[in-house]
């Protein structure tokens, strides 16, 4: 696993309070900070996809986010960073209209991490979970891998990225385009924490995969309206 260096909780809620974070596109160097918190905004779903130990499945994360393209590269993520450069929280952005080839991608990424075996099985479950975990459509942007660093988490870190990305354009949320999400049934307070966010339920689409662990079962939300982000809560969780 490629861990992360401890960062000292107090000088980052200082640099956060003195405003000294900074938000920005995601770079290829920032690859091994990013990966273990792209995990962690999804272990249990990640866990069920690859099927590995968390160890390998981040050190698959670091390899795949060095790529220039898919939904695991570098270029569909966004970050705060503190004065020193370290990542404090990550957000991942993919715009249906350029997702086409995602998973062919990942099946190459994965094809080169682990072979020919190990990949098939991966991509029968991955498509267990993509029944419950779409990929957007052509007139939606999904927001995924939505995560803070554990210091950080309940200062407003994520929250104050998340609404970064929104005025920056990153989601592209004006023109009619529907801003979507997923999170866990299970994960009560990421939910609150996307409703104070300005997120709603949307309904259902089918019923849950007989063949998708029912720890799994997601729920959709969409951001309601241009102005939903007026009212930014603090972030305590990591969630997808």
């Amino acid at each position: 696993m490629h861990a992360v260096e401890p960062v000292c909780a107090e000088a980052l809620r200082s640099d956060h309070e003195r405003g000294a974070l900074r938000f920005r596109p995601a770079r290829v160097e920032d690859a091994e900070a990013c990966a273990p918190l792209i995990f962690a905004s999804g272990v249990q779903e990640f866990g069920f996809f690859l099927g590995e130990p968390a160890a390998v499945c981040v050190e698959f994360l670091t390899f795949a986010f060095t790529s220039k393209f898919g939904r695991f590269s570098y270029r569909r993520h966004r970050v705060a960073v503190t004065g020193d450069q370290q990542v404090a929280a990550v957000l991942a952005v993919h715009d249906g209209r350029g997702t086409r080839l995602d998973d062919p991608h990942v099946a190459l990424m994965l094809l080169m991490f682990f072979g020919v075996r190990r990949t098939i099985r991966m991509l029968l479950r991955g498509l267990v979970l993509e029944s419950e975990l779409p990929a957007p459509k052509s007139s939606q942007t999904l927001i995924a891998h939505c995560a803070t660093r554990e210091t950080m988490r309940g200062t407003g870190v994520f929250s104050a990225l998340f609404a970064n990305a929104l005025h920056a354009g990153s989601m592209d949320g004006d023109g009619g385009r529907e801003i979507v999400l997923d999170v866990l049934m299970s994960n009560t307070r990421a939910y609150d924490l996307y409703r104070r966010l300005g997120f709603v339920e949307l309904p259902r689409r089918g019923p849950v995969s007989a063949r998708l662990p029912r720890e799994l079962e997601s729920v959709r939300m969409a951001l309601c309206g241009p102005g939903a982000t007026g009212s930014l809560g603090l972030d305590a969780v990591n969630s997808k």
